[in-house]
């Protein structure tokens, strides 16, 4: 059996962080809170779970609130959640029955961690972080934003999903000003913080500019590989945005230098096609999503590109090729994955005004 020091860093989380908490204490042996600033009765509402709460000094450097949350931990393992984390019942019990079964040998802990939901709450977008780690191991945060652990050692992953459900309601521009911050000061980016201060100029459409930051991205020797795909992926992505579109096929392409292609790059590649009214083109790589191989360790994977979108997709590309048979096929099979779909209620009175 081992312990686990549950550590945690927040700010104005009263209407959420009870939430959090409730999920987790149970499976956890202290809770360390690193306050960065709030106004609310956060650090109140923390005191009926813990008396272990520390402030810290905000400074644009998320790795160093988590660092000193970990400093204070005195179990086995350092566990980390955000405030909007929960972890369900299920998942609570599986990761009860792992601290049970555990001897200590473990350096560090790997679980799933979801970050997007359809309307039945259904997972759609998921991916891997580290989650626990072995505390005198001397692990440490790095990353101004977008902060990570290099994990080393025995390495297990376990079966056990966190779910992140964000209050926010609009992307903000926080992780932005810190990145262009760091870049006034003349401060070295590393690969990561290149491949997400790209990401963020993206989502604040500024194209051109998160078009090179990729391209530099893609240059590095030390680019890890599922980075590289998504980076292609959003390359693409600025490509369309700046009306090359040739260009963003190429970058498509490319992501195929990487590894072998997941369901979310064939889908890129089939919509290409489609939105071309090239439906040949498309239902290969529609077809090629269906039998991809998710990517379970490390990269993020979008669910429903290895189902439903493709099947969806093809409902409508064999249907303007004039294979209605084909076509209602693929609908039925969309309708598997997920029958309360807006795509799928509409196709479904389409080929009922049809019959």
């Amino acid at each position: 059996m081992v312990t686990i020091s549950l550590c945690m860093i927040v700010k104005d989380e009263e209407p959420i962080l009870r939430r959090c908490l409730d999920s987790v204490k149970d499976a956890v042996d202290e809770i360390i809170i690193v306050d960065t600033g709030s106004s609310d009765r956060t650090k109140e509402i923390a005191a009926e779970y813990t008396d272990r709460i520390y402030d810290f000094q905000w400074v644009d450097d998320f790795a160093a609130a988590r660092n000193k949350a970990f400093s204070k931990a005195r179990m086995d393992y350092c566990m980390w959640l955000d405030a909007d984390d929960v972890i369900k019942e299920k998942e609570r019990e599986k990761l009860c029955a792992w601290k049970a079964e555990a001897d200590g040998t473990i350096d560090a802990v790997m679980m799933k961690y979801a970050s997007g939901f359809d309307e039945t709450g259904k997972i759609t977008f998921c991916y891997e972080r580290e989650r626990l780690l072995k505390r005198d191991r001397g692990f440490f945060w790095e990353g101004r934003v977008h902060e990570a652990v290099a994990v080393s050692g025995r390495v297990e992953r376990l079966d056990i999903c966190i779910e992140h459900h964000s209050r926010k309601t609009s992307y903000g521009d926080r992780n932005l000003r810190i990145y262009e911050k760091m870049k006034a000061s003349g401060e070295v980016f590393g690969t990561r913080d290149m491949f997400y201060y790209a990401r963020e100029l993206y989502y604040h459409k500024r194209y051109k500019e998160a078009a090179d930051c990729f391209l530099f991205f893609l240059q590095q020797s030390d680019a890890y590989c599922e980075n590289q795909v998504d980076a292609c992926r959003f390359m693409a992505y600025c490509m369309y945005a700046l009306e090359k579109d040739e260009e963003a096929l190429s970058f498509l392409y490319r992501a195929l230098r990487y590894r072998v292609p997941g369901g979310e790059l064939c889908c890129d590649i089939g919509k290409h096609f489609a939105d071309r009214k090239l439906w040949e083109q498309a239902v290969f790589w529609y077809e090629a999503a269906l039998h991809a191989q998710k990517k379970e360790t490390g990269g993020f994977i979008q669910e429903e590109c290895y189902g439903y979108v493709p099947y969806i997709q093809m409902c409508v590309c064999y249907d303007r090729m004039g294979n209605r048979k084909k076509s209602y096929e693929c609908h039925k099979m969309a309708g598997k994955y997920k029958p309360y779909g807006r795509e799928f209620r509409k196709n479904e009175e389409y080929f009922r005004n049809i019959e």
